[in-house]
Order: C-alpha cells, then sequence, then structure tokens
C-alpha cells in the first residue's frame, strides 16, 4: 500500500466533473461478509499561487470533508469503518508505506482509503482518492476528479460525489483473478546510429528489467491476471526467428496467455515499445499496442511501458 498514492497523479485518471446528490445509505445481504475500511487523511496542497494565505480555511474544509467522508462510510451498513487506537497521531507519522500498513492491519483493516486534493487555480480543485487492499497491497481503485470553486458547498458537493464512488467499489466483492499470463522479459532492438559498435549497456539491461518489472506490478494490481512466475532458464532472450518461443514458454507454466513487448532505440533519446498478447492454446493475438515514437532514454522506458500496456490492454483503467 503506497504512500505514493499521494504522489502528483503517478497512475491512470479518469476525470469526472462532481455533481451534488445523496448517495442512498445500502444495505448488505445478511449473508455478505463486511469488509473493514480504515480511511487516512487526505493529503492538500495549494499550487494556485493566489497571494493571499488561505491555509487556515483549507484545514478547516480538509477536516471537515474527512468527518463528513468517514461519517458516510461508517452509516453505510455493507461497510465496516475501523479506526486505530492510536489515531489520530499514527495516522499523521505513518508517512511510509511500511508504516502505513502496519497501522492498517493493527485496526485490523481489510482495505483503505487514501487520497489528496490539489487546488490548481482560484476556480479549479483536483481530488485523488484510491481504495488499497490491505493484504495484497493492490490498489483496486484509483481516480482523479476535478471540481469547481473553493468554498464549503464546492467541497461539500465533493465529498459527497467521492464518498459515494468509494462506498461502493469498497463494499463491491472481490472479482478473482482467473486469466493466467505469462510476461516475458521485454526485448530491444536497437536500431540507432553506433548500436553495433556499442551493444547493449548496462543500462539497457536495467531498462528493460526495470520496464518489465513496472508492467509486471501493473498487472498484478489491476486484478484481472495471476501472473505466472518464470523460471530461471526462460528469461533468456529468444533467438531470433522464434516466432512462438513466448507460446512454449507459457505453455511450458500452464499460463492461458503470454505477453511479450519490444522496445526499439530509434537514436539514443527516441524509442518506441510495443507490445502482444496471444493466446497459448491457439496462438491468436488477443491485444496489441504501439506507442509510436517517445522521447527519453532508457531510464524513461519503464514509463512508456506503463502507458502503452494500461491504455492498450486495460483500456486506460488500472482498476478492476
Amino acid at each position: 500500500m503506497a504512500r505514493r498514492l499521494l504522489s502528483p497523479w503517478c497512475l491512470a485518471i479518469a476525470v469526472l466533473v462532481l455533481a451534488a446528490g445523496f448517495g442512498p445509505v445500502r444495505s448488505a445481504p445478511p449473508s455478505a461478509a463486511v469488509p473493514a475500511v480504515m480511511v487516512a487523511d487526505f493529503s492538500y496542497l495549494d499550487t494556485s499561487g493566489e497571494p493571499v494565505d488561505q491555509s487556515a480555511a483549507h484545514q478547516r474544509r480538509l477536516q471537515a470533508f474527512m468527518a463528513a467522508l468517514r461519517s458516510e462510510l461508517a452509516a453505510d451498513q455493507r461497510l465496516r469503518l475501523v479506526e486505530p487506537s492510536c489515531a489520530p497521531a499514527c495516522l499523521a507519522d505513518a508517512t511510509s508505506t511500511d508504516a502505513l500498513r502496519h497501522v492498517a492491519t493493527e485496526a485490523g483493516a481489510q482495505l483503505v482509503v487514501l487520497g489528496g486534493i490539489q487546488k490548481t487555480s482560484t476556480l479549479v480543485q483536483w481530488a485523488r482518492a484510491a481504495v488499497v487492499d490491505v493484504a495484497s497491497n493492490r490498489v483496486m481503485f484509483e481516480k482523479i476528479y476535478t471540481f469547481r470553486g473553493d468554498d464549503d458547498e464546492a467541497w461539500q458537493r465533493a465529498e459527497i460525489f467521492i464518498s459515494r464512488e468509494l462506498r461502493d467499489v469498497a463494499a463491491a466483492p472481490p472479482v478473482p483473478a482467473s486469466v493466467r499470463l505469462a510476461l516475458l522479459p521485454f526485448a530491444l532492438e536497437d536500431t540507432s546510429a553506433g548500436a553495433g559498435a556499442v551493444g547493449d549497456t548496462e543500462t539497457d539491461v536495467k531498462g528493460l528489467r526495470d520496464a518489465t518489472e513496472a508492467v509486471r506490478q501493473l498487472l498484478s494490481q489491476s486484478g484481472r491476471y495471476r501472473l505466472v512466475e518464470m523460471k530461471a532458464e526462460m528469461t533468456a532472450q529468444p533467438k531470433d526467428g522464434c516466432d512462438d518461443c513466448d507460446l512454449r514458454r507459457a505453455r511450458e507454466l500452464g499460463a492461458d496467455q503470454s505477453l511479450t513487448a519490444v522496445v526499439r532505440r530509434i537514436s539514443r533519446m527516441e524509442y518506441t515499445i510495443s507490445f502482444q498478447v496471444r493466446d497459448v492454446r491457439t496462438g491468436a493475438r488477443i491485444a496489441s499496442g504501439d506507442s509510436g515514437l517517445r522521447m527519453g532514454a532508457n531510464y524513461s522506458w519503464d514509463r512508456g511501458a506503463v502507458r502503452l500496456v494500461r491504455d492498450g490492454l486495460l483500456g486506460g483503467d488500472e482498476t478492476r
């Protein structure tokens, strides 16, 4: 569960204009397990550049926002709100991933709601909210919202809308991942000038490894796939002309699908990324994507890979 969730907008974004209206309090079915939810205080950042110091008003509105959010979660019979005995001090001190996860575990929480709000101009604010599964450390839901205004009414409308969606997500029964996916290590095709003389460098190897791992985390957190573990002897790149090596490797691992990706270096600061997902049994292509020309050296391959796979395979959505 990452405190990284509070960093500025690093995951998939769905922007919504907030509308007023209270959502009804729903009752859980008698036989349903009621998930325990903990709410971490949202962060606040004002980058509007306005000359008037509004920090006191913002702190008051943020406190009211959090109080209303917790109250509505507690009133929803599909959920069970839990708070650590050390709150609020320990929540304020939980500034690292491990610390926040420890607090949530001690409180008996299965899910944690966290997020932040940023004011970007006089009339525009952004709110980011996420729901994280404590046991798996998986981001179940994350979304960015925008709302207009910076007065009590604007904040209340934002809270009502965000609370309603968070409650529905937290109360929804988990959907188990059913597709077993073999993610093969990313490959590099270097078509830049001097490629033959320079060869693959240590930074190239690291860039490919980081890109593979970033996509692995993305797919794991999506909840749509069960990634099979790659055997050590299978991590080497296949020989040229081996069109079905990915299928053979995936088949040996008992996977349903395979994902292969290639980084093509055009120059030292330009590259493209392509990927494809194939059905192991039939060899049919299920999904594919190409990034088009992107700017950046090998240290940026992981960001390009995540963006491409997120948009091309997950439909721009990192949640279920």
